[in-house]
C-alpha cells in the first residue's frame, strides 16, 4: 500500500502539471462515469495530500477525493517532467523490483528518453517509467476515472475510494485524519499527536497505523520508525515516556521528507556514499527490520522476527527492542 510520501508525490505532479488547467474527466471503465461528469470540463484549482488521502479541488467547488488502498495507482503519461522533489535527488526515484524501466535507473530519467508526450510513469507505492507511442495513450485496464489536460493524461486504477466531495465533506474528511508533518510541522501538531498517544492502553505498533493518530505510516515506516527508536512494538502508547513519543514524531517528519525528496522509504542513517547507493538501487538493502525475517539484525545479529498483528505484518527485532 502507498505510504505518505507517495501520495505527496503523486499530489506534487498533479500541482505541477494540471492545477491551472481545464480537465477532460472521464471514466473508461464506466464505474465513475457520473463522478467524473460532474467536473469534466472544469479547472483544477488545488491538489492536496493528506497522509494516504489525496484531494483535487476543481473550480466548480467540488472535489475529487481519492485513497490508492492496496491496489490502487496512477498512471501518467504525456508532459510528464521532473520536478523539484525527483531533481533534488538527482533523478533517484522507484524500486528495482518492478516490470518495465525503473525511474532512477539512468540520470535525470523523466526528461532523457525525448519527447514528453512519450513519457509514462505509474505512481503507486514504487515508481516505474515508460514510454508511450501515441497521446493520449488508449486506456489499460480498468480505469476508474482519466483526467486529460492538452498535454497530460491521468488514469486511476484499482482505488479503495474515488468519490465527488463538497467542500464541507472534504472537511469532514480531514478531520478524521491525524497530523500530517509535512502539512503542518507545527508544535501544536506534535502536541496533538503525542497527546493522542499518550492517553491510549493500544500498543504502540497499532497505534502509529492508526491514520487518525498519525495521518501517512503504513507498514513500513511503522517497523522502521519502531527499531529506530528501539521501541518493544507491543508497550501501550500511555507507557511511554513522553520524549519518547515527541522523538517519534520528529523522526517521521524526517523521514517522510526524505521520501518525499527521493521517492524511496530510506530509513538507514550513517551509510557511506558506496552504501548509499547501492540502498537507493536495493529494496533490500534500505531497511533496518522490513521484511528481514530471519534475517540478522544488522546491529545485533539476532534473527528478525515477523508476526501478525491487527491484520499487518510486524518486523521487529527481539533484543535491540526487548
Amino acid at each position: 500500500m502507498p505510504e505518505g510520501h507517495s501520495v505527496h508525490r503523486i499530489a506534487r505532479q498533479f500541482a505541477l502539471h494540471f492545477v491551472g488547467h481545464e480537465v477532460a474527466a472521464s471514466s473508461p471503465q464506466g464505474r465513475f462515469a457520473a463522478g467524473a461528469a460532474r467536473i469534466d470540463g472544469h479547472v483544477m484549482t488545488q491538489a492536496v495530500a493528506v497522509g494516504k488521502q489525496m484531494f483535487l479541488e476543481f473550480d466548480n467547488g467540488l472535489w475529487l477525493k481519492v485513497h490508492l488502498g492496496i491496489y490502487g495507482a496512477w498512471d501518467f503519461a504525456g508532459d510528464v517532467t521532473a520536478d523539484a522533489t525527483m531533481a533534488s535527488a538527482a533523478g533517484r526515484m522507484g524500486q528495482t523490483n518492478q516490470k518495465g524501466t525503473v525511474v532512477g535507473a539512468h540520470e535525470d530519467s523523466l526528461s532523457s528518453i525525448g519527447a514528453p508526450r512519450r513519457t509514462r510513469l505509474r505512481m503507486a507505492e514504487q515508481e516505474v517509467e515508460g514510454t508511450v507511442d501515441v497521446f493520449p495513450p488508449d486506456p489499460v485496464g480498468a480505469v476508474r476515472v482519466r483526467l486529460l489536460t492538452e498535454s497530460t493524461c491521468a488514469d486511476l486504477r484499482g482505488p479503495t475510494a474515488c468519490e465527488i466531495l463538497l467542500p464541507e465533506e472534504v472537511q469532514a474528511s480531514i478531520d478524521k485524519l491525524g497530523p500530517d508533518p509535512l502539512l503542518d510541522d507545527s508544535k501544536a501538531a506534535e502536541d496533538r499527536f503525542t497527546a493522542t498517544v499518550l492517553k491510549k492502553p493500544t500498543p504502540i505498533c497499532l497505534l502509529l497505523m492508526d491514520q487518525s493518530v498519525v495521518a501517512g505510516i503504513g507498514n513500513v515506516y511503522r517497523a522502521e520508525l519502531l527499531f529506530r527508536a528501539r521501541l518493544n512494538p507491543h508497550i501501550p502508547g500511555r507507557d511511554l515516556p513522553e520524549k519518547t513519543v515527541r522523538a517519534l514524531w520528529k523522526d517521521w517528519a524526517k523521514l517522510l521528507r526524505i521520501g518525499v525528496e527521493t521517492g524511496q522509504m530510506m530509513t538507514m542513517d550513517g551509510l557511506s556514499k558506496e552504501a548509499y547507493d547501492g540502498a537507493m538501487a536495493s529494496r533490500a538493502d534500505r531497511h533496518w527490520v522490513y521484511h528481514r525475517t530471519g534475517e540478522p539484525c544488522r546491529v545485533c545479529g539476532t534473527p528478525i522476527v515477523m508476526e501478525e498483528i491487527g491484520g499487518r505484518k510486524l518486523y521487529w527485532c527481539p533484543k535491540d527492542q526487548a
